[in-house]
């Protein structure tokens, strides 16, 4: 199942990202492995599971420009 999220970093930045949800783990491993993924936490990521369609994101901002053998065409890059 697939699902979109809005992910919001503690600087105010934020991008729409979509979540890929997986009945076991080990396909969740494999699927972010081959793509680089993030493991997303409804517990850690949306206040206890309390916020829905926000993943509130720790760290500093950081554009995706490379997701494993995805890319963002040259003409979308700033």
């Amino acid at each position: 199942m697939k699902r979109l999220v809005q992910a919001i970093w503690p600087d105010g930045q934020y991008e729409d990202w979509r979540l890929y949800c997986f009945a076991d783990l080990a396909s969740a491993l494999a699927f972010r492995d081959h793509f680089c993924g993030i493991m997303f936490d409804p517990k850690r990521d949306r206040e206890n599971g309390l916020v829905r369609g926000v993943w509130r994101r720790t760290g500093e901002y950081k554009r995706i420009l490379d997701l494993g053998p995805l890319s963002v065409p040259e003409i979308l890059r700033n």
